[in-house]
C-alpha cells in the first residue's frame, strides 16, 4: 500500500491551481463574502490562509467555466487513478483543538482535494489548519461554512472520487451548451446550489442566496428575458396549489384563508366566502383566489416576472428564515430570492425613475407599482452540480433533482 505522504506528495502538482498561494487577495474576506451565512470571527488562523479561497467574483456561467471545468476533469482523473480519497468517519466530536483518530482520514481526505496545504503537520488533532480546510470545503459543496462537520459535510466528504469524477463530466455538456458572450448583462438562477448571480461584463455583480422548488414539484430550466417587476404584488394561487395544498389546509384550519387575506372569486369574478366553499372535494379548484398586498402575502413585497410555459417567476418572501437553511428546496417551481430589493435595484438600474430610495419608498407605501424593464434582461435557469471557476476552484452541488443519472447516496 501506498504511504501517505508519498501518496499526498503526488498529488502537489496536479492540484496547484486549487492549493495556490493567494498572493493578492484575502481569502477570509472572499470566502465571507461567498458564504453570507458563515460567522468567521476574529480567531480565524491567518496560517490557514495559504490556500486560495473561492473568489466571489467569478461567475458560473462563463466562457472560462468550460475551459477550467475541463482541466478539473483531468486533475480528478488523476485522482481516480491514485486511488480516490479514504472515507471519513462521521463523528460529533470534532471542535478546535480535540484529538479524533478521525482527523487522520479527514486530513488526508481535504488534501487529495486540494483544500488542505500538502505541507500541514500531519497529527490527529483538528486544528486551526484542518478547521479552515472543513470550510474551505463547505462553502465549495454549498454548505454553511462553520468549519463544524456535521451530517451534510461528512455525506459530501464521502461522495466517492469516481462518482464526482462522472458529475463534472455530466456538467461539462451544460457548461457547453450555454454562450453568454452575446451579453454583458444576465441573471443567471443555477437551480441546484439555490443561487442566484447578476452578472454584467464577466463579473458578479451581486449573489443571492435562492429557495428553489420541492423535488417533486422542481423548477424548470429556462432561457428568457426578465420583463417587468411588480411592487406589492397581489398573488393569485395557482390551481395545482389549490388543489395540493389549499384545500388540505383549509380541511384542518378553516380561517387559514381570512388569516393569511385569501380571498375566493367564482367564474363570474363574485366574491366567495369560505363557508361557501365544500373543502372536502374538488370544487375549490373551479374558483380563484387572491391574496392582498401585505407581510403576509406568499410572494413578499416584489415579483419579477419573465416569459415562461412553466408559469414560474421570481419573487420575495415572508419566510426569510429559509434563506439560512443548507438545502433549500421548498417552493412550488418558483425562485425565493433572498435581498430581492438588491437585485431590482440592478435590474433596473438603466431604467429612468426608479433609484433604491424610491424603490424602498414604494415598498414601504403598500402601494401596487409595475415596473418594464428597458432594456429587458437576460435569465437563465441552469441545473449544474459541478463546475470550476477561473480560480481553479471546484464547485459541487446536491444533485437534488436526480437529473445526472448518478447513484448519490447523500448530499454531495
Amino acid at each position: 500500500m501506498m504511504h501517505r505522504r508519498s501518496f499526498l506528495k503526488g498529488f502537489g502538482a496536479a492540484l496547484a491551481p486549487a492549493a495556490a498561494f493567494a498572493q493578492n487577495e484575502d481569502p477570509l474576506q472572499q470566502l465571507i463574502q461567498q458564504n453570507q451565512r458563515s460567522d468567521m470571527g476574529q480567531g480565524f488562523d491567518s496560517a490557514s490562509r495559504t490556500i486560495q479561497m473561492p473568489k466571489s467574483s467569478l461567475p458560473t456561467l462563463s466562457p472560462a467555466t468550460v475551459q477550467h471545468t475541463e482541466l478539473a476533469i483531468a486533475r480528478y482523473e488523476q485522482i481516480v487513478a491514485a486511488g480516490g480519497w479514504p472515507t471519513v468517519p462521521p463523528t460529533d466530536r470534532l471542535r478546535l483543538g480535540a484529538r479524533n483518530p478521525a482527523v487522520t482520514p479527514l486530513r488526508a481526505r481535504l488534501t487529495v482535494a486540494g483544500d488542505l496545504d500538502p505541507s500541514a503537520v500531519e497529527n490527529d488533532i483538528y486544528d486551526s489548519y484542518v478547521e479552515a480546510a472543513v470550510r474551505r470545503f463547505q462553502v465549495r459543496h454549498g454548505l454553511s461554512g462553520d468549519g463544524r462537520p456535521g451530517t451534510l459535510t461528512f455525506n459530501a466528504l464521502n461522495i466517492p472520487a469516481e462518482q464526482r469524477l462522472s458529475q463534472l463530466k455530466t456538467n461539462l455538456a451544460r457548461l457547453r451548451a450555454f454562450d453568454t458572450r452575446q451579453a454583458n448583462r444576465f441573471v443567471v438562477c443555477n437551480i441546484p446550489a439555490a443561487q442566484l448571480e447578476a452578472i454584467e461584463n464577466g463579473t458578479v455583480m451581486s449573489r443571492h442566496t435562492a429557495v428553489a422548488g420541492k423535488p417533486d414539484r422542481p423548477s424548470p430550466e429556462i432561457n428568457t428575458k426578465i420583463v417587468e417587476i411588480n411592487f406589492n404584488p397581489f398573488w393569485t394561487v395557482p390551481v395545482s396549489i389549490v388543489r395540493r395544498d389549499l384545500i388540505p389546509k383549509m380541511q384542518a384550519e378553516p380561517d387559514y384563508l381570512t388569516r393569511y387575506k385569501i380571498r375566493i372569486f367564482d367564474p363570474k369574478n363574485n366574491e366567495l366566502t369560505p363557508a361557501q366553499v365544500n373543502w372536502f372535494s374538488e370544487e375549490a379548484v373551479n374558483y380563484r383566489f387572491k391574496q392582498d398586498p401585505g407581510d403576509h402575502n406568499s410572494l413578499g413585497s416584489i415579483r419579477i416576472n419573465f416569459p415562461s410555459a412553466h408559469g414560474v417567476y421570481m419573487h420575495d418572501t415572508p419566510y426569510k428564515n429559509l434563506f439560512g437553511e443548507d438545502v433549500r428546496f421548498d417552493s412550488s417551481g418558483c425562485m425565493r430570492i433572498q435581498n430581492v430589493r438588491d437585485l431590482v435595484n440592478w435590474l433596473l438600474s438603466e431604467t429612468n425613475g426608479f433609484s433604491r430610495v424610491e424603490i424602498d419608498s414604494i415598498i414601504k407605501s403598500g402601494e401596487r407599482v409595475d415596473a418594464k424593464l428597458k432594456p429587458q434582461v437576460p435569465l437563465h435557469w441552469i441545473y449544474v452540480t459541478g463546475w470550476a471557476t477561473a480560480d481553479g476552484v471546484v464547485q459541487l452541488r446536491d444533485d437534488i433533482y436526480n437529473r445526472d443519472g448518478l447513484s448519490q447516496p447523500g448530499r454531495g
